[in-house]
């Protein structure tokens, strides 16, 4: 039987839709109050006919951060599927960021070894990666830089890694992508489905800087050939596309039927209202919505190179035009049948 850590994420439940598809026995951890429903609607952008995969499914309430619940999940498991993760940059959340990210993937992987699990799959980030030296594209070899301002989340997911590493020397076969900014469907409130949301009500300005983007389904069907073919002890960047954020925003406008973003808007206002934001955060107990490191990263272009997968296995990115056409459609559809408010 299968294991899958983050079932109700984004790379969770597209995961669970592939691996039920292929009639594999699959066992999907979720913490209490999870909101289950978010795989009928994944599962419902690939199929009308849901039933038939479900019946594989078995849900297990536990948290990665509760060893003796998490052992009861291990049990008759032969291969896991580590996607769970806390993901903020807040520097105060940085002891909860710890506690899931580096102490439960420690548990997670703890319990490989003690279950003689077969292999391990962990979904880290492309933030664990090095930055570029005189804009070189950064690829596997480049390499984490602890004297860099790294944000709380890269640091975490760092430690993650470095975790599956020590399992990998205690006898576990284990792979690790890292997945740069992933487009999919299924959840609009959060990640790139708040951009495409936020898009659809139409956006005026734009920043210079760029991201790595990939397609959620080549995300998990990397995985998964990863997970059934002979490689192990490897990591892989999953970035099918870099592009700046006004080819992306102007990308998904396209597809939107909106205007696309057309006015620069300077970094000097973007650091004010995060110095603004974190004033009345202090004063009010107001959640932030705009970090310096969010503001350094709209103006940052890295690019990412994801072709050693495609080295390594027999696979191949979906083309970015594609990825935009399908996700804006099921954006759009969802929209129209959603009930009114």
């Amino acid at each position: 039987m299968i294991l899958v850590t983050g079932g109700t994420g984004l790379v969770g439940s597209h995961l669970l839709y592939l691996l039920l598809k292929e009639g594999k026995k699959v066992r999907a951890i979720h913490r209490k109050g999870s909101d289950l429903t978010v795989i009928n609607k994944v599962f419902s952008y690939y199929t009308a006919d849901t039933i038939p995969l479900l019946k594989n499914l078995e849900w297990f309430e536990a948290n990665i951060t509760d060893i003796p619940k998490l052992e009861i999940a291990f049990k008759d498991i032969t291969h896991v599927y580590h996607a769970a993760a806390y993901v903020d940059f807040n520097p105060k959340n940085y002891y909860k960021l710890k506690k899931t990210n580096i102490e439960g993937t420690a548990n997670v992987v703890n319990l490989c070894i003690s279950n003689k699990v077969t292999k391990l799959c962990y979904v880290s980030s492309i933030a664990t990666l090095g930055d570029a030296i005189n804009n070189e594209v950064i690829d596997e070899s480049t390499y984490w830089n602890p004297e860099a301002n790294n944000s709380v989340y890269a640091i975490t997911k760092y430690g993650a890694e470095m975790e599956v590493w020590r399992a990998t020397q205690e006898g576990l076969d284990a792979v690790i992508v890292n997945p740069g900014v992933i487009l999919g469907e299924g959840l609009w409130y959060k990640g790139s489905g708040s951009i495409i949301k936020r898009m659809a009500k139409g956006l005026t300005y734009y920043t210079t800087g760029g991201i790595g983007l990939v397609d959620v389904q080549d995300v998990t069907r990397a995985m998964v050939t990863l997970m059934q073919s002979t490689v192990k002890n490897k990591r892989f960047i999953l970035v099918g596309k870099n592009v700046l954020y006004k080819d992306f925003l102007g990308g998904l406008a396209e597809k939107l039927n909106k205007k696309a973003p057309s006015k620069k808007i300077a970094k000097w206002k973007l650091v004010l209202f995060s110095k603004l934001d974190w004033f009345f955060s202090f004063l009010f107990g107001t959640k932030r919505k705009l970090l310096r490191t969010h503001v350094a990263s709209l103006y940052k272009f890295d690019t990412y190179d994801g072709s050693a997968i495609t080295e390594e296995i027999n696979f191949e990115y979906t083309p970015l035009e594609q990825t935009f056409e399908r996700v804006v459609k099921n954006f759009k559809k969802e929209s129209t049948t959603a009930p009114k408010k």
